[in-house]
């Protein structure tokens, strides 16, 4: 069961840890890893998750994919978990470990969705401009395609959205044609 709370608490031990050994770079890149080895092997997570795999082997199955890989603080924080039950928090904790790490350094994500892919120049040059335009000077851009979109973009940074597509375009036109905003009235 999802426990954001739980989460971002061990997060942040994890964080205070790593900052006191002067290792949070790596351990950053170690919760990376992990994250994108939850997300692209079902098994793994649902390993974590199973209430019938012992806690012995769960631990070893993280020392062995850690092996080699992850810091030895990583790999402490790893078998902390599985000894403390929340092993199957690790997704969450790694989530919450970036989401944290960002935070401290400052760096805000965007997202840039649009109908076809951009390339680099566009890229650069909507970095560019979203530092210009606000405090926002350390920018990790995100990109998606979504042709649904059917042109122009959307750009979301935190709870801001510009959506400059042309399907919100020809939503906003139907919109008015349903509130009659072109029919003049006569009297």
């Amino acid at each position: 069961m999802p426990n954001p709370r739980l989460a971002a608490r061990y997060a942040k031990s994890l964080i205070d840890l790593a900052v006191e050994q002067n290792s949070l770079e790596a351990v950053y890149n170690d919760m990376l890893m992990l994250q994108s080895l939850i997300k692209g092997n079902r098994e793994f997570a649902a390993m974590l998750r199973s209430p019938v795999i012992p806690a012995d082997k769960k631990e070893k199955v993280l020392a062995a994919v850690g092996q080699g890989r992850v810091t030895p603080l990583t790999a402490a924080f790893n078998r902390l978990l599985v000894t403390k039950g929340r092993e199957s928090n690790l997704p969450e904790i790694a989530v919450a470990f970036v989401a944290q790490y960002k935070k401290l350094k400052g760096i805000h994500t965007v997202k840039l969705t649009t109908a076809t892919p951009v390339t680099e120049s566009v890229k650069q040059s909507i970095i560019d401009q979203i530092r210009k335009t606000s405090d926002m000077q350390q920018i990790e851009l995100e990109t998606l395609v979504n042709p649904d979109l059917i042109g122009g973009f959307t750009l979301q940074a935190g709870d801001k959205l510009v959506d400059a597509s042309v399907a919100n375009q020809l939503h906003e036109v139907a919109r008015q044609f349903q509130n009659n905003d072109f029919l003049y009235k006569l009297h």
